[in-house]
């Protein structure tokens, strides 16, 4: 604390001796010699008004505030500004107030120092700083810094911060031709980044560092497939807010990941839209410890919930979630419940007791090979199951509805997928008799979901493969959880009831591309240092998967990345006498084809309804 009072002291000495001595340069100058008496008396006058004016104008603009050491052009903007507002000001008090003779040249001479020595004062405290953190960079990690721009000059300040993680910056590369052999943040550009391979060995990097938050994701993979070739896993620093909004340190680097390799278009949240119907209220999430559920807890409870009940049937995945939201939401109403949602007066009792008025039933049965081995689970869990939540969300009038759907549900070819379908029906079938509002969503995969194919490799490459992948030609539907989710949340606020809605998954990506990414992204090379091995396709799968059937057509929304499926809802009386089979079948035991031919069969009966989008 006494060391910056000391600064700021300094700093007004040296600002007061820069008026002084320009305005008597000012006056030898313009009279080619020592000045006259009268004029000395006029730089007499000129001291005693000056000295105070111009230290009264520097500090109410922020002169003795800045932290110098980042002095910027801006900076040197407002230092200009504050002495031509002192000299303006300084000239008409002694001309109109005090009536005495300054020469306007004397003024202008004056104006030109006191920039100079003001702002060379400051700039010095600039330059100083940069020389000690220029000496501090000397660790024995050469970094290479790929993005010459804000990120990469932000980054470099934040590696002299920190010279404890040993880093030593040897240059940039940048695709801007403008930029190569100039200098940024006192670092060379070295070469274009298509010159990477032969700057790493003539520099002899062993560190490289992506800065280009805001570069397309084929950039950044090819890239990345550069360094893995080279031997380096490269580090990334974060999103352009991120960097923009100063929320960025050398924390915030991370290795590349899956989902920086894949084109994904921007996701934007109408806030207001979700908050109208979740915030406040008490949200009931089903299946809330699975990746999808607990991902919706985590922005629920963002949002504002008033009460948030997490059920589960497995008690260490509820107690994880309801840990994490009780640390990071204290004043958040949490209630875990360890439920069975095939257990019909437990989910009644639930319902009694809490009234929830948002429901996001989240809790199914999701392997498709699993299934198909096990079709009285899946018809037990996701038919019943389902059946059992939204007849409670019916009889307790909860607001609001929404059952997480899938992509397997369009033209089922699993016992899995025409579960889901089936779940879908009974949705649409009950908005037309309740006073709630009931609708579905429906996407395909999300990376990094529990049993997916994302741990699976990464388990794979771990043991140095090889890593199995059913077909050369398997493509699926992929996004994040984080982004499924909060679209998910949007529909909900959309839906007026028996929508189902339909979310854009982006271009559906090739499984055996995926499985080539994460062997890179491991720093290892496909086909050579991990085998990629094809097992065939297994019983459920397809080699491909949809979003709508060809019947179904699609419907717009307000959100452009939200879609509505126009459905035929099957007759009421269908949908019971399906249940009563379904019944059966799981009394009896079934196969997997009976279930597949009874929700198909629904497929056929007389609509009821036609829904087009949620828009009128």
């Amino acid at each position: 604390m006494f060391a910056k009072f000391r600064l700021k002291i300094a700093l007004v000495f040296v600002d007061m001796f820069a008026l002084s001595f320009s305005g008597l340069v000012g006056l030898c100058l313009r009279f080619n010699g020592w000045p006259e008496a009268p004029y000395i008396r006029t730089w007499g006058y000129y001291l005693l008004v000056g000295v105070p004016l111009y230290f009264v104008v520097y500090y109410y603009l922020g002169l003795y505030r800045h932290l110098w050491y980042y002095a910027t052009a801006s900076d040197l903007l407002t230092i200009t500004g504050a002495v031509s507002i002192a000299s303006i000001s300084l000239y008409g008090i002694m001309h109109i107030g005090l009536r005495v003779d300054l020469l306007w040249s004397v003024l202008v001479i004056a104006w030109f120092i006191n920039v100079l020595v003001v702002g060379g004062a400051r700039f010095a405290l600039r330059l100083r700083a940069d020389l000690i953190k220029r000496s501090t960079m000397n660790g024995s990690k050469r970094t290479l810094i790929l993005g010459a721009g804000d990120a990469g000059r932000i980054l470099m300040e934040e590696i002299a911060k920190h010279p404890e993680l040993d880093y030593k910056p040897i240059g940039f590369l940048d695709d801007d031709v403008q930029k190569v052999g100039l200098q940024v943040a006192g670092l060379p550009v070295l070469a274009k980044q298509d010159m990477l391979e032969e700057t790493v060995l003539s520099h002899g990097a062993s560190n490289i560092i992506i800065a280009m938050p805001s570069a397309p994701s084929a950039k950044v993979k090819d890239l990345v497939q550069c360094c893995a070739m080279l031997g380096i896993k490269p580090k990334l620093v974060p999103g352009l807010y991120r960097v923009l909004n100063g929320g960025f340190n050398l924390n915030s680097l991370r290795e590349v990941q899956l989902e920086d390799l894949l084109s994904r278009p921007e996701i934007k949240t109408d806030c207001a839209g979700i908050v109208s119907y979740v915030q406040s209220k008490t949200v009931l999430i089903t299946g809330a410890g699975g990746s999808i559920g607990s991902e919706l807890a985590r922005q629920v409870a963002h949002f504002g919930a008033g009460k948030l009940l997490l059920l589960g049937h497995g008690e260490n995945s509820i107690y994880q979630i309801h840990k994490e939201l009780r640390q990071n939401f204290p004043r958040l109403a949490l209630v875990p419940l360890i439920a069975d949602i095939q257990d019909r007066p437990r989910i009644d009792e639930i319902f009694a007791n809490h009234k929830p008025q948002v429901v996001f039933h989240a809790a199914a049965y999701k392997h498709v090979p699993l299934m198909e081995h096990n079709p009285v689970a899946a018809i037990k869990n996701n038919i019943f199951g389902t059946r059992h939540v939204v007849e409670a969300a019916n009889k307790y009038r909860a607001e609001c509805f929404v059952l997480i759907s899938t992509d397997k549900a369009v033209n089922p070819y699993s016992v899995m997928g025409a579960t889901k379908r089936f779940a879908e029906m009974l949705v649409q079938s009950t908005n037309l008799i309740s006073a709630s509002r009931f609708v579905a969503v429906r996407f395909g995969n999300v990376l990094g979901s529990r049993g997916s194919v994302v741990p699976l490799f990464k388990e794979q490459i771990a043991r140095g493969g090889p890593v199995t992948v059913t077909h050369p030609d398997m493509t699926r539907y992929l996004m994040t959880i984080p982004e499924a989710v909060s679209l998910v949340i949007q529909a909900g606020s959309m839906g007026k009831g028996g929508e189902v809605f339909v979310l854009d998954m982006g271009a559906p990506v090739k499984i055996v591309d995926l499985a080539r990414d994460m062997i890179i992204l491991s720093g290892l090379k496909p086909d050579q240092d991990i085998r990629i091995e094809y097992t065939g396709i297994r019983p459920g799968e397809k080699l491909f998967e949809e979003l709508l059937t060809a019947e179904e057509g699609i419907g717009t929304t307000q959100h452009q990345r939200i879609f509505i499926a126009r459905q035929r809802v099957p007759d009421t009386h269908a949908l019971s006498r399906a249940l009563e089979s379904f019944g059966s079948l799981v009394e009896s035991g079934c196969q997997g084809k009976e279930v597949l031919d009874l929700v198909l069969g629904l497929a056929e009966t007389p609509a009821q309804v036609t829904l087009s989008n949620a828009n009128g």
